[in-house]
């Protein structure tokens, strides 16, 4: 047996496993995209139901000032979740990689608890905090600094409170799976030769973990553009997101084209962003931590 036969044979094997995994995408993944693709391009029909022709009408109603304020508002609650998330967990995932082995272990066990519980029940509880009656606004005018309750809930600001502690463990994972792989004798190096420990963390630990932060960027941004049941129980009405649309085009209206239509944009921001990350040196086994 040769040594190109012998080398082959690894590789042969990978790609002899990767076969179900591919026809699993390709059934359940690729399928359904053209699914909903040929939906969009299809006219409503009587009930719950869609028939030819095929037309673009439901696209170029997408630009009714309507949609495009909801698309701006999506994008802009979701870049914010994105922001306060790293702002809040960065720092977190990195004092959480340099613990003691023990500490670590628990403190990774804390932000995982939160999957244990339904989001509905958490986001509930959140509720409960924000409201008129509710123990933030009790505290705040016990202690005088209000004369009234402030409006917390049903406000854009209800619902950004309520995707950053969604999201966070998703800033947090990705960023301490980075940290913890860090080589922390260059950071002792440039430490060495006159960095200060400031200096020394942007121009050595940031760019180290670099990865984990576009892949905490990308899972948070790319969920909280869709997250409609989170707006509809903290922002009510006054907060419309694009998955909100797609959830009333589809269940109220019951416009199944047009319902399409708006998940292909979502689904053309999401490959965007996802192209982007790429593109800025982010990696799929990053994602996964």
């Amino acid at each position: 047996m040769t040594r190109r036969d012998t080398a082959a044979r690894p590789v042969a094997r990978r790609e002899a496993l990767a076969i179900p995994m591919s026809l699993y995408a390709a059934l359940f993944v690729g399928v359904s995209l053209m699914y909903i693709i040929g939906l969009s391009l299809l006219t409503r029909g009587a009930g719950f139901v869609a028939t030819p022709p095929v037309t673009f009408d439901n696209f170029a109603k997408i630009a009714s000032p309507l949609y495009l304020r909801s698309l701006l508002l999506s994008l802009r609650l979701a870049g914010m979740t994105a922001l306060f998330c790293l702002a809040i967990g960065y720092p977190f995932a990195y004092f959480m990689a340099k613990a003691r082995p023990k500490a670590r272990t628990w403190i990774l066990l804390l932000v995982i608890v939160p999957f244990w519980t339904n989001a509905l029940i958490r986001i509930y509880g959140w509720k409960i905090l924000l409201s008129a009656s509710g123990p933030i606004n009790q505290a705040l005018m016990g202690l005088g600094l209000v004369q009234r309750p402030l409006k917390l809930l049903y406000t854009d600001f209800a619902v950004l409170v309520g995707m950053v502690y969604a999201m966070i463990p998703f800033m947090v994972l990705p960023v301490y799976s980075a940290a913890e792989r860090l080589d922390w004798s260059v950071v002792e190096a440039a430490r060495d030769l006159g960095a200060s420990p400031m200096k020394a963390f942007f121009t050595v630990v940031v760019p180290m973990t670099l990865p984990g932060i576009l892949a905490g960027l990308v899972l948070t941004f790319i969920p909280s553009i869709g997250l409609f049941f989170l707006s509809d129980l903290l922002g009510g009405s006054n907060t419309m997101l694009w998955g909100n649309m797609v959830h009333n085009e589809l269940l109220k209206s019951r416009d199944l084209p047009f319902a399409a239509a708006l998940s292909v944009v979502l689904l053309a921001l999401t490959g965007l962003v996802i192209l982007l990350y790429r593109r800025k040196g982010g990696s799929a086994e990053t994602m996964v931590f």
